[in-house]
């Protein structure tokens, strides 16, 4: 599958004209990690996002007693580190690999860069991080962790 298809399959990307996917396809990287090998780390800046094309990654978070749980698993087709290169927040996780993994890498400088560029591509992906933004807010409520 080429880049092009690989980013058209994303949720974030999904809904994106094509000639924004052609124009993210041109600057994405392919990357393979191997097993046990970080794709991120928690509190890093974050420096690009990652697109899962094949393999599976972990997604551990730290307690500030330096205990580390694992609190999902990601495969093919998954996007991670995206919130982090919006928002140049640190990493929120870290992310190793389970096996070897092969990702798409957008670098959060080109990745900005091309979103300057081209504001139209910004605004047709800001309703989905919108919308992902409610359905975690959602689930937090649902979970009793927010309250109304």
């Amino acid at each position: 599958m080429d880049k092009e298809q690989s980013l058209a399959k994303v949720g974030l990307f999904e809904h994106l004209n094509p000639k924004f996917i052609k124009g993210l396809a041109s600057i994405a990287t392919e990357r393979t990690f191997k097993a046990g090998e970080y794709l991120m780390r928690q509190g890093e800046s974050g420096i690009g996002l990652f697109i899962i094309l094949s393999g599976k990654v972990r997604v551990e978070k730290s307690d500030s007693s330096g205990k580390s749980v694992e609190i999902a698993a990601n495969g093919p087709g998954d996007i991670l580190g995206e919130m982090a290169v919006f928002d140049g927040a640190p990493r929120s996780a870290s992310v190793a690999a389970d096996g070897e993994t092969t990702c798409l890498v957008l670098a959060s400088w080109e990745f900005n860069a091309f979103l300057k560029a081209h504001p139209e591509a910004a605004l047709e992906l800001l309703p989905i991080v919108v919308k992902r933004f409610r359905e975690t807010n959602d689930a937090l409520i649902g979970l009793g962790a927010i309250k109304d």
